[in-house]
């Protein structure tokens, strides 16, 4: 059995929307791992503050969860981490979040970071799947305490389960030490083979254009069928898509 899997900050909510939606209905992925999504509800809300309704409206896919970062100031919406997926979501946990980050002030590395957890019920196998938003700091290679105790904890949550995939905006180059470390017990899929996740298009600081902080890891055993860094304009990153194969894991 296979499954797709995308995984992309979609920048704040979809400054880019009708483009990213069309993109996520065509890839026709079976998981999607979302950062800067946004909850609101309200109809009046601009759309892009409404990222889990359109998702809703767009997708053919049933299942969900949302673990916040912060409220904006009107507090008409969060902004965090979604999952949407095709298989029935049986658990939900928040292994980490942000949620006490003052309104809208994301880019300090004295922030947390956003650790979703969701066990996902396949036909074949029980999937742990995490989506990570990691501590930020320009410095990509920085081994911060903050970014220490992050690659620990991951460790931590991972260390016991036997399929797990892990993906997100780690806001590090895979040459980090917490990304090394995290390498050392999951397998990075795309490894350092990618100059950078970031669109270019819409980025000034050409530092951008050598990071690669978006990243996917899987338990080792768990079979790569396809993996892709797709060079589209949807958001200010570049989408990760994955297939990978679970039947003998």
């Amino acid at each position: 059995m296979t499954i797709k899997i995308i995984s992309l900050n979609i920048w704040l909510g979809g400054y880019l929307q009708d483009s990213v939606m069309s993109f996520l209905k065509a890839q026709d992925a079976d998981l999607i791992v979302l950062q800067e999504a946004f909850n609101g509800e309200d109809a009046t809300l601009e759309p892009r503050y409404r990222t889990m309704q359109v998702l809703k409206s767009k997708l053919d896919l049933p299942y969900e969860s949302f673990a916040p970062d912060y409220d904006q100031p009107d507090e008409s919406a969060q902004i965090g981490n979604a999952i949407i997926s095709r298989f029935p979501i049986t658990s939900r946990v928040i292994e980490d979040s942000s949620f006490c980050r003052e309104h809208g002030v994301t880019n300090d590395p004295n922030h947390s970071y956003n650790l979703q957890h969701v066990v996902i019920n396949t036909p074949m196998h029980d999937l742990d799947l995490f989506n990570l938003h990691g501590v930020w700091d320009l410095d990509g290679d920085k081994f911060s305490l903050k970014r220490k105790a992050m690659s620990r904890h991951i460790l931590e949550v991972v260390k016991d389960k036997e399929r797990v995939i892990l993906a997100g905006d780690t806001n590090a180059r895979p040459t980090n030490k917490a990304m090394i470390i995290i390498g050392e017990h999951l397998e990075s899929v795309f490894g350092n083979e990618l100059t950078t996740t970031f669109n270019m298009k819409h980025k000034d600081d050409e530092g951008y254009a050598s990071s690669a902080v978006d990243m996917i890891f899987v338990s080792p055993g768990m079979q790569v069928v396809e993996r892709n860094c797709l060079d589209v304009d949807i958001s200010d990153h570049l989408p990760l898509v994955m297939t990978v194969d679970i039947s003998n894991s």
